[in-house]
């Protein structure tokens, strides 16, 4: 009898993380939260660690061709980082471990570290360790960020939304996309004449999101200012519309979005035009923004009134009102989970 054999794109990416983890669970007191979240949590004597650990792989989430050496160390600290402050969690150390092939020499590598020194400096943490291996082919980078906190309550999970919560999304959407969509067209352009030249410094910004994002730290340094606890938060790195969707699996929970709510700026909305593509199919699906999509108790909508750069987009409602897209003319679509899927 021949035994089935299933591909793994049957599956996703979070679909094939419950698969193969739907057996474990938590005997240790001190695992607070585990697996399901954009950090675990772990309660200590006197506070509480948030540890992520995420992996960037050369040719599926970077392009050596167009992604300097020192903004991917940059960007490989930062999109870690940024699950923590997901968390509403202040980073603090973070570990680094590569695999590299023959093709990387010394200086690459020094490049590469000038840029993990860089977010860690700008960011206040540590580089206190990591693995350094062989790899037969290109780079493989994985990065853990650790994160302590001494009040309990300040954590926010991805689970605490209600229904009623108004959702908010700091920033604009859709830039880091369509800056990968431009350079991958330079880079198409470029391999069918080596001779020309890039045009690029039109589109500085939608570049920069791309190869040099940031973690939205003065979000979490406002909450706290002003006394502020989202009822849940993730960041946005697969998508608004997927990461909305993991808030609403973990709450239990539907919700809407109001399209003309949506933060996208023109520069972002004239590329997506350039490509024939929607621009709100590219803010909701496009994805490594890394803004901070989190949800409040209607009753704290006055503590964000005078918060930068933050976007009240839409509502929580009940479960049996899925996730949906509101227009401005009065249409009601139903939304899916077409954000990034790293299979």
């Amino acid at each position: 009898m021949t035994k089935k054999v299933t591909d793994v794109n049957e599956y996703g990416e979070f679909g094939l993380i419950d698969h193969l983890t739907k057996s474990f669970g938590s005997t240790n007191p001190s695992t607070l939260k585990g697996i399901g979240d954009d950090a675990a949590i772990i309660k200590n004597a006197k506070d509480y660690t948030a540890i992520s650990t995420d992996m960037l792989m050369e040719g599926i989430h970077f392009d050596i061709r167009y992604s300097p050496l020192k903004h991917l160390g940059y960007k490989s600290v930062v999109v870690n980082l940024s699950d923590i402050y997901a968390m509403n969690v202040i980073p603090s150390q973070i570990t680094v471990s590569m695999a590299i092939s023959s093709k990387y020499s010394v200086e690459a590598l020094e490049e590469f570290y000038d840029g993990i020194k860089t977010a860690c400096d700008f960011y206040n943490v540590d580089l206190i360790g990591g693995d350094t291996t062989s790899s037969l082919k290109g780079m493989a980078i994985s990065v853990t960020a650790i994160g302590t906190i001494a009040d309990k309550s300040k954590i926010t999970y991805r689970s605490g939304a209600k229904k009623g919560d108004i959702l908010c999304v700091t920033g604009s959407l859709g830039a880091a996309y369509l800056g990968l969509q431009i350079l991958e067209r330079e880079k198409q352009l470029f391999l069918s004449d080596k001779q020309m030249t890039p045009e690029l410094d039109s589109h500085t910004y939608l570049i920069e999101r791309q190869l040099k994002p940031e973690a939205n730290k003065a979000a979490i340094e406002y909450f706290d200012k002003i006394g502020l606890i989202p009822t849940s938060m993730i960041d946005i790195s697969d998508g608004l519309s997927s990461d909305l969707m993991h808030i609403c699996k973990q709450s239990d929970l539907g919700a809407f979005i109001e399209e003309d709510k949506v933060p996208m700026i023109e520069e972002a909305k004239a590329a997506a035009l350039v490509f024939n593509m929607d621009p709100i199919t590219c803010a909701l699906n496009g994805g490594e923004d890394y803004e901070l999509l989190f949800t409040l108790d209607p009753m704290d909508i006055e503590k964000i009134k005078f918060m930068p750069d933050v976007h009240i987009i839409g509502e929580m409602v009940d479960k049996k009102d899925k996730l949906t897209l509101h227009t401005p003319g009065g249409s009601i679509h139903p939304l899916k989970a077409q954000g990034w899927n790293h299979f």
